[in-house]
C-alpha cells in the first residue's frame, strides 16, 4: 500500500500515513495535496483527485519535539535502501557490525542492512576480523530523514526541491 507524507503546516515531516487516510484529510479540507504521483488519480462517486504522495496540513498541530528517530529492524533496511553494506545485493536481514556478543547494541551506528548469505558469513565476528568491508558507513537519520525514508524518497523527482533528501547532511 502506497504511504502519504504529512507535513506540518509550517512543511515540518509529521509522520506517513496510508492512501486511504491521506484522500480521507483531503476530502475533509483538513490537508492539501503538495505533491501527487504523477498520472494517478482516485475516483469516487462525486470526487476525483490526484494520489497524494505528499500532503500538508491546513492547520498548525503541534509536536513534542523528537530528537532522535527510533532504532528498528525495518528502518535499518529502509535506511540502506535494503542494499547489503557488504556486497551491494539486495539486502533482507540487518547485521550488528559489532557483534551483540562482544558488546554491540541495537543502535543506528551498530546495524546495517545484509544479505544472508553475508550476514552467515560475518556470524559474531567484526567486519575487520571476517576480512569484510563496509560499502558505506552507517549514520543516524534524523526524524524527518527517517518519514522521507519511509515514503520511498531517495532521489529528486519523487519530491519537491524543497523537501530535503534524506542523507544529504550526513553525505555533505
Amino acid at each position: 500500500m502506497r504511504q502519504t507524507l504529512v507535513l506540518n503546516a509550517s512543511y515540518e515531516p509529521l509522520s506517513t500515513v496510508s492512501l486511504r487516510r491521506a484522500v480521507v484529510l483531503v476530502i475533509q479540507h483538513k490537508a492539501i495535496v503538495e505533491q501527487a504521483h504523477p498520472g494517478l488519480r482516485v475516483r469516487a462517486a462525486a470526487v476525483e483527485l490526484p494520489v497524494p504522495q505528499v500532503i500538508r496540513l491546513r492547520r498548525f498541530v503541534k509536536v513534542p519535539f523528537r530528537q532522535r528517530a527510533p532504532w528498528s529492524r525495518r528502518g535499518v533496511l529502509v535506511r540502506d535502501r535494503h542494499r547489503c553494506a557488504y556486497c551491494g545485493r539486495r539486502a533482507t536481514t540487518i547485521d550488528h557490525v559489532v557483534p551483540k556478543s562482544q558488546g554491540g547494541g541495537d543502535t543506528w551506528l551498530n546495524t546495517v542492512a545484509a544479505c544472508a548469505e553475508d550476514n552467515h558469513r560475518k556470524a559474531a565476528r567484526t567486519p575487520a576480523q571476517a576480512g569484510m568491508r563496509l560499502l558505506a558507513q552507517p549514520f543516524e537519520p534524523t526524524p524527518a530523514d527517517a518519514l522521507l525514508l519511509a515514503v520511498g524518497a531517495t532521489d529528486g523527482d519523487q519530491l519537491p526541491d524543497w523537501l530535503p533528501l534524506p542523507g544529504a547532511a550526513a553525505s555533505a
